[in-house]
């Protein structure tokens, strides 16, 4: 299935992609602003894909439908995992990378970034995309399937710059699974830029700025 796309598209042919896949039972509108509140203007034209999860009953709230890049079955979110779904969602989002790079935009000119759900998938899928691509940013999110990323990771993003932001008062994904995902990273020699806030399940402008140093880094590296 092709996933459904937000896109902002630049007035001339774009030199770069940022991909940011949002959180659960979000759409991609809530991060329409983050385009706006960076400035990207160094790495040249930039085009923001903003794809939307498929609806599917999420165990977690019941059952009830809603968009979810996989289905969470409880409170821990690494007990146990939605193994299938991560899996799907990971191929989906290769498919979006690969439209990328099929409409001019080198991988290496592309970011993948993601909120909490979307934090997961973005460090799964991007640290066994086949190509080098220019960095990953997860915020409030954690590493999914963590014990298979040593043998499953692409040799080309060996090196990829990773980004990670979290609150300290997150009661959604709390701190400790984002410090488990930054410390298992490091232990496989990525390159993790960390950063903490005093806040909950959201984002903060101090992190906006931190996360637009990275992508003005990576994108003109």
């Amino acid at each position: 299935m092709t996933l459904p796309t937000i896109e902002l598209n630049p007035a001339e042919p774009p030199a770069a992609s940022v991909i940011v896949l949002h959180g659960l039972g979000a759409d991609g509108t809530d991060f329409l602003s983050l385009a706006d509140e960076v400035d990207l203007a160094a790495a040249g034209a930039v085009r923001w894909v903003l794809p939307r999860a498929p609806v599917r009953p999420v165990t977690i709230n019941n059952g009830y439908p809603m968009r979810a890049w996989y289905d969470i079955l409880g409170t821990d979110l690494v007990r146990r995992e939605d193994e299938t779904g991560l899996r799907t969602s990971l191929q989906q989002v290769h498919a979006l990378i690969d439209r990328e790079v099929a409409r001019g935009v080198p991988a290496r000119r592309i970011v993948l970034a993601g909120f909490s759900q979307g934090c997961a998938i973005t460090l799964m899928a991007g640290l066994r995309y086949p190509q080098r691509l220019a960095g990953l940013a997860g915020l409030s999110g954690y590493l999914p399937l963590a014990a298979t990323t040593a043998a499953e990771a692409s040799a080309a993003n060996r090196d990829v710059p990773v980004f990670q932001a979290h609150g300290r008062q997150d009661g959604v994904v709390v701190l400790q699974r984002g410090t488990a995902a930054r410390d298992t990273l490091l232990g496989l020699g990525y390159a993790v830029e960390w950063h903490d806030y005093p806040m909950e399940h959201s984002v903060c402008i101090e992190e906006v700025r931190a996360l637009e140093g990275f992508l003005r880094r990576t994108l003109t590296a």
